[in-house]
């Protein structure tokens, strides 16, 4: 990990563009000048491997360790049994406890590639579930529901999305529990500032107002920028789904190329939020908008690779790229499939992850931006025996400029 720094965490991240919304600002800046501070952010294990998008809050937490201050990491083994209905339109699958559990013990894993869990200012996980499940919930209610407005709730932006559909009870609760957790941390490990994506605003600022309602002390809230395209979508969407954290789901190979692929627009924010890179070498790489804006890609897609899967995965990953750009087969990435002579090409596309669906398949076809061992497919029809020349056991699929899969057939024939 880089040497500490003694800068104050505030003036940090909002250099590096992160924090989106705070509560009393001057206030909490003061109290990281005053001494260690207490963080919190919770991750609800919903899925075996963390995402691009919690991405950001581990980076500003890893930020404010090097600062001096402690993190605390929050398993949401009680929340996750629940569901965070937060911008979502639709109500999220149930859990089971055993599931729950196992995707806790695959994000332990993911948070030591950014944390340290050493020292006076040592991260440390804990589990929500430890607190929440035998909750008496009459005893709840009247000792944290008390302090929560239905009005107030129903007005909070992240339950708009669910209104018109319908907010089961059950989600409904969700942002008491998360209200009670920063509480709780409060209380046995004198936590005081919760963190986390802006899309988490008004569960954040809730607890925050449940400990100065409650214990009569100051409790603080602030939350971080979300990794969103030109167009203000999330980014992380691929062909294959989302860009996760874990090298089963997501190789190496496709994180680092995602991010050597990132739209111009977005190289010097990703730079900033994704990697420890200092400001001036930064804005020296991003100082030009031609051509030359590809080895700020280059380095953003190496940086953010080795930081989590290391540097000979991203020294890996950074070979592969340049092979494909430079058409050196030798060393491009290849992924093995089960195909024969016979394959539709749209179909190989489709199992490559080049294309999301067949139908997106086709039109990268007829809008003449597909090419196998560089011959061009000019039919959806198309399958690998009908191009002369190619060997359907190894090539090359080629999609627009960017994207490049070396193929081999996983049988062989």
């Amino acid at each position: 990990m880089n040497k500490k720094t003694t800068k104050n965490p505030i003036d940090l991240l909002t250099e590096r563009g992160f924090i989106e919304q705070t509560v009393a600002p001057d206030d909490l800046y003061k109290s990281f000048g005053e001494g260690m501070v207490s963080y919190y952010c919770g991750y609800d294990p919903t899925a075996d491997s963390l995402h691009i998008g919690h991405y950001i809050t581990v980076m500003a937490m890893a930020h404010m360790q090097r600062c001096g201050h402690k993190p605390y990491i929050v398993l949401g083994g009680g929340t996750a049994m629940v569901g965070d209905p937060s911008f979502k339109s639709d109500m999220r699958q149930m859990l089971t406890r055993e599931t729950v559990q196992k995707n806790a013990e695959r994000f332990k894993i993911q948070f030591a590639k950014f944390l340290s869990f050493e020292g006076e200012n040592a991260a440390v996980i804990v589990d929500n579930a430890d607190w929440l499940l035998n909750l008496n919930y009459v005893e709840f209610l009247r000792d944290v529901g008390v302090h929560f407005s239905v009005n107030k709730m129903l007005t909070a932006e992240c339950f708009k999305s669910r209104m018109e559909k319908g907010l089961s009870f059950l989600e409904f609760n969700y942002m008491l529990m998360q209200g009670y957790d920063f509480l709780v941390l409060n209380q046995k490990y004198g936590v005081t500032l919760q963190v986390g994506g802006n899309d988490q605003w008004s569960n954040i600022l809730a607890g925050a107002d449940l400990i100065r309602r409650k214990e009569r002390r100051e409790a603080f809230a602030m939350t971080f920028k979300l990794l969103l395209k030109s167009d203000g979508e999330k980014m992380g969407k691929t062909a294959k789904g989302a860009l996760w954290l874990d090298p089963i789901k997501t190789p190496p190979y496709e994180f680092y190329q995602y991010f050597r692929d990132v739209e111009d627009a977005k190289v010097k924010e990703c730079l900033y939020l994704l990697t420890f890179i200092g400001r001036a070498e930064i804005e020296a790489l991003t100082a030009f908008k031609d051509e030359r804006l590809n080895a700020a890609k280059e380095r953003l897609a190496f940086e953010a690779t080795a930081l989590l899967h290391g540097t000979e995965a991203a020294l890996a990953a950074q070979a592969q790229s340049r092979a494909a750009f430079s058409g050196d087969v030798s060393d491009m990435a290849a992924i093995k499939l089960d195909i024969t002579p016979e394959s539709k090409i749209v179909d190989i596309m489709v199992e490559a992850g080049a294309a999301e669906s067949k139908g997106a398949a086709r039109r990268l076809v007829e809008g003449g931006g597909v090419s196998i061992d560089g011959i061009k497919v000019t039919s959806f029809d198309c399958a690998l025996k009908d191009l002369q020349g190619v060997n359907p056991a190894e090539f090359v699929l080629h999609k627009g400029k960017k994207t490049h899969i070396k193929i081999l057939a996983a049988q062989g024939f």
